[in-house]
């Protein structure tokens, strides 16, 4: 089965249909998560359907391409997920208040606590951590971090902040990412102003 390969073999990506035979590809992709396989996941989905796209996305996908779709359009998509994920920086340790980030390891502790993020997630941390106390916008975050101009743009990063709240500030008595109202988001220690 596709589920139990990708398990065993840790692939860097997986091309993952919504419409499988036997499972349905968010059923896959819950149980790639829950099982902390770590590989960048593309979904595909019907034109149009927005519901399925939102959901993949919470679950755990990095980004999604509608059918029907052109393979130099999927070969794209593939390629620039590979590049984010082998883009160097000149710091190799992020640090917000007790957050950290290895940018070559990938790695994310907070405190004594390791915390495990999609490609995606860490992708979107890092561009936030390498300049804390910025107010990025929804849209600066969307071409910083997919690097395309998504339809569904706004909705995306909202999510996938929810998504890292969730890992990176839920439990914690100082939340480190924060919203500013009407214009975006922002990580920083709590007792920092926001310029």
């Amino acid at each position: 089965m596709g589920l139990a390969a990708v398990l065993r073999d840790s692939p860097d990506l997986v091309v993952l249909d919504l419409n499988l035979p036997t499972m349905n590809g968010l059923e896959v992709l819950e149980k790639m998560r829950k099982a902390h396989c770590a590989a960048r996941v593309i979904i595909l989905t019907a034109l149009g359907d927005v519901d399925h796209r939102i959901t993949g996305l919470k679950a755990g996908a990095d980004d999604y391409i509608a059918k029907p779709f052109s393979m130099e359009e999927l070969i794209a998509r593939v390629e620039a997920l590979g590049r984010r994920g082998a883009t160097p920086t000149a710091e190799d340790i992020l640090k917000v208040a007790d957050l950290q980030l290895d940018v070559h390891q990938r790695r994310v502790t907070r405190g004594a606590k390791t915390i495990a993020l999609s490609p995606r997630e860490l992708e979107l941390l890092q561009v936030l951590m390498e300049e804390p106390g910025r107010v990025f916008t929804r849209t600066e975050l969307s071409d910083r971090v997919w690097q395309r101009e998504h339809e569904y743009d706004t909705r995306t990063v909202e999510i996938f902040i929810a998504r890292l709240r969730k890992k990176v500030d839920a439990g914690y008595e100082n939340p480190l990412i924060h919203t500013i109202r009407s214009i975006g988001y922002t990580i920083k220690s709590s007792t920092e102003t926001t310029p």
